[in-house]
C-alpha cells in the first residue's frame, strides 16, 4: 500500500506514522531547529524499508559538504538503492540525485532533483535541495528560478508555503530584485515569525541596499527567535556586517567573542566559515584581533587537505596565513594542485578557476606581495560566483582586491574600485574611507577631505 505526504506527493511506503515522522524531520531542516538526522535515523530503525526516509537522510547530508559525513551519506544512499524495486518514480529521482552527488557530479544531482520537481512541483524537499545546492554551487539565477517554476502552483493553504516564500525571497535578492525579495521575506515572517531563512533573506536585502540602521534594528528585534536556531551563527555574522559597515568595530568584536567564537573544537564548518570571514574583514581594516586567529586555525587545520569544496578551502587559507601557519597553508595549496591535476568532480572547476587563485592571493596579501595579489584577483573578479555562497559572502574577494590595490600604491585602480563600491552602497563608512584613501594617494587633497567627511557623517557610535 502506498500513501501520500501532507502535500499529496506519493510515498511508496504504506505506514502513515513513518510518513508523519519524515515530515517532522524535514520541518527541522527548514526551521533550523532540532536534529533531523537523529530523528529520521530513529524512524528508519523502526521502518528499515522506508525508501523516502533513506532518501531524505542521504539528501540532507549532501548539504554538509564535509568529508566527515561521507560514509554516513553513502550508507544511507546504499540503503535507498537496495530498495530501488520498491521505490516510486519520485523516490528514484531522489536516489539518482544523491548518487550523482556522491560521485562528485553536483550539477547532475541538481538536474535530477529538478526533474523530480518538474514532475512533482509540490515536492518541498526537492525544491529545498535544488535551491540550497544552487547556493553552494554559485548558480545565482537558479536559486530564483527553481522557485519561480513552481511558485504559481503553491498557495498559502499548503503546508510549508512560508518556506517556499523564504526560498523565493533569497533567490530574488541574489538577483537584485530587492523590492519583491523583501516583500516575499516579510510575508514568510508574517506566517511564521521564527523562520530563520526568511530573516536571512531580508537581512541580505538590507545589506545589499546599505540599510545598516534598519538592518541592526530588524535583526536585534527578531533575535529572541532566530538566536535559538541552528542558523544563529550565520545570522550573527550578518548582524556584524551591519555594525562593521558603520564603523562599530567594538560591537563586531563583541559579536565575534560572544556568538561566533566557539570555545571547543567543532566539526561544524558553517561556524568556522563565518568566523574566518569576519576576522579577515577586520584584518583588511587593520584591526588587531589578538589570539582569535590561533584558536580558529586550530579548528581548520585538520581539514587542510580536504579539497572537497573550494569555498571551505579559501576560508581555511585565511586562518592559516593570518596565524603564520606556513606549513598548513602549503599543504592546502599542494593538495589543491594535486586535486586539480587529476580529479574530475564538479568542485574541480570551482577550485581551478576561483578557489586556488584566491588562496594564492591570500598568501600574497599576508606576505605583502600586494601587486601579485591584485593581479590574481583582477583576473577572476567577474567569475567569483563560481566559488559558491552569496553576494555578501563573496564580497570579501572584492574587498581584498581593493585593499591590496591601495597597499600596492595602485591608487588609480583603487579609486575605480572604491567608486564602484560606493555606487552600489553609498551608506558604507568603509567604502567612503576607501575613496578617501585612494584620492589621498593620488594627491587629490580636497576630494579626499570630502570623502572623509562623508565617511565621518555615516559613522554611528
Amino acid at each position: 500500500m502506498s500513501l501520500s505526504d501532507c502535500r499529496g506527493i506519493p510515498v511508496s511506503y504504506g505506514n502513515p506514522d513513518a510518513i508523519k515522522a519524515l515530515e517532522e524531520a524535514h520541518l527541522c531542516t527548514m526551521t533550523f531547529f532540532g536534529d533531523p538526522i537523529s530523528m529520521i535515523t530513529k524512524t528508519l530503525e523502526e521502518h528499515p524499508d522506508f525508501v523516502m526516509g533513506h532518501c531524505f537522510k542521504a539528501a540532507w547530508l549532501t548539504q554538509t559538504l564535509e568529508t566527515r559525513i561521507y560514509r554516513r551519506m553513502l550508507s544511507s544512499l546504499e540503503a535507498a538503492e537496495a530498495l530501488w524495486d520498491k521505490a516510486n518514480e519520485r523516490e528514484r529521482g531522489h536516489i539518482k540525485a544523491v548518487r550523482a552527488w556522491v560521485d562528485g557530479d553536483f550539477f547532475a544531482a541538481v538536474q535530477h532533483w529538478e526533474a523530480v520537481l518538474t514532475r512533482y512541483p509540490l515536492d518541498l524537499l526537492a525544491l529545498q535541495l535544488v535551491h540550497l545546492a544552487d547556493v553552494l554551487l554559485g548558480d545565482v539565477v537558479g536559486q530564483r528560478d527553481c522557485v519561480a517554476r513552481v511558485f504559481a502552483l503553491w498557495d498559502e493553504d499548503m503546508p510549508g508555503y512560508e518556506f517556499v516564500l523564504g526560498f523565493y525571497s533569497f533567490g530574488l535578492e541574489e538577483n537584485s530584485d530587492y523590492l519583491q525579495a523583501e516583500e516575499m521575506g516579510r510575508l514568510s515572517l508574517a506566517i511564521r515569525p521564527d523562520n530563520p531563512y526568511a530573516v536571512h533573506s531580508v537581512s541580505h536585502v538590507m545589506e545589499m541596499q546599505g540599510r545598516q540602521a534598519g538592518g541592526i534594528s530588524f535583526m536585534r528585534e527578531r533575535a529572541p527567535s532566530w538566536s535559538r536556531s541552528h542558523f544563529a551563527n550565520h545570522l550573527w555574522w550578518h548582524l556584524s556586517l551591519f555594525h562593521l559597515d558603520v564603523g562599530q568595530v567594538d560591537r563586531v568584536l563583541d559579536i565575534y567573542d560572544n556568538n561566533l567564537r566557539t570555545q571547543n573544537q567543532t566539526a561544524d564548518k558553517y561556524e568556522e566559515l563565518d568566523a574566518a570571514a569576519l576576522l579577515w574583514r577586520l584584518k583588511l581594516l587593520g584591526v588587531d584581533v589578538g589570539d582569535r586567529w590561533t584558536s580558529l586555525a586550530d579548528k581548520w587545520e585538520p581539514s587542510a587537505e580536504d579539497t572537497l569544496y573550494a569555498f571551505n578551502d579559501v576560508h581555511a587559507m585565511m586562518t592559516f596565513v593570518s596565524d603564520g601557519r606556513t606549513e598548513a597553508a602549503q599543504r592546502l595549496l599542494n593538495a589543491n594542485e594535486r586535486y586539480i591535476g587529476h580529479a574530475t568532480d564538479a568542485n574541480v572547476a570551482m577550485s581551478r578557476e576561483i578557489g586556488l587563485p584566491f588562496c594564492l592571493a591570500l598568501q600574497d596579501f599576508e606576505q605583502e606581495n600586494y601587486g601579485s595579489c591584485v593581479d590574481r584577483l583582477l583576473a577572476v573578479r567577474y567569475m567569483t560566483h563560481r566559488l559558491g555562497g552569496s553576494h555578501a559572502q563573496r564580497d570579501i574577494i572584492g574587498w581584498t582586491l581593493l585593499e591590496a590595490a591601495l597597499r600596492a600604491r595602485r591608487f588609480d585602480l583603487a579609486l575605480a574600485l572604491a567608486n564602484e563600491r560606493c555606487a552600489l552602497k553609498k551608506t558604507s563608512v568603509q567604502n567612503w574611507t576607501y575613496v578617501a584613501r585612494a584620492h589621498k594617494g593620488l594627491g587629490h587633497v580636497n576630494r579626499a577631505a570630502r570623502a572623509e567627511a562623508r565617511a565621518l557623517s555615516l559613522t554611528t557610535g
